[in-house]
């Protein structure tokens, strides 16, 4: 099991080099040389009747590419806004590219007032009742126009039991290097 996280941008600080970076984890996580910070563009994630968006001009959204040494992979979009009051990823296994559409791994969204105490956290259900994770679908990957464009759906709940309701989590991304 991998973890994944992100933090607010900071213009003092510059990009670390992706090829010497390296993420500790349950199980040994090989550093992936294709994780992109977006500079541009906008995840938007729809819950109940709101829709949330991150923009990467002031929130941090990474594509991730990830495996483990156990020949795991997985690639998904992580982010979290400016104040850190709201975060979000998802995930898929296997390689990125084009037109492509893949069943979802993880997923996980929180949301709170403040840094202390999460006022929603949902993650990945597996008792939803399609019986469905969801789906990823990237139409584009890392093309000279852009890093990530797609759309995606999952289920999440409040905790991992059978009985618990599920929300169907919903969203689109469009994400560039430049």
């Amino acid at each position: 099991m991998a973890a994944i996280s992100s933090c607010q941008k900071d213009s003092a600080v510059k990009s670390p080099d992706p090829s010497t970076t390296t993420v500790s984890a349950d199980s040994t996580v090989l550093s992936s040389p294709n994780n992109f910070l977006a500079v541009s563009g906008t995840l938007k994630v729809k819950f109940n009747d709101s829709t949330y968006t991150f923009d990467a001009a002031a929130d941090s959204i990474a594509f991730i590419n990830v495996h483990s040494d156990d020949n795991s992979r997985y690639f998904g979009i992580t982010a979290i806004n400016k104040d850190h009051t709201m975060s979000f990823g998802i995930s898929s296994a296997g390689f990125p590219y084009n037109n492509i559409n893949r069943a979802i791994a993880g997923s996980q969204l929180i949301m709170s007032a403040d840094t202390k105490q999460p006022a929603l956290q949902l993650s990945l259900s597996r008792y939803s009742a399609p019986k469905s994770l969801g789906n990823i679908n990237l139409i584009e990957y890392n093309s000279t126009k852009e890093l990530a464009k797609g759309t995606f759906y999952t289920f999440m709940a409040k905790d991992d039991k059978a009985n618990s309701p599920y929300y169907r989590v919903e969203g689109t991304f469009d994400l560039k290097l430049k």
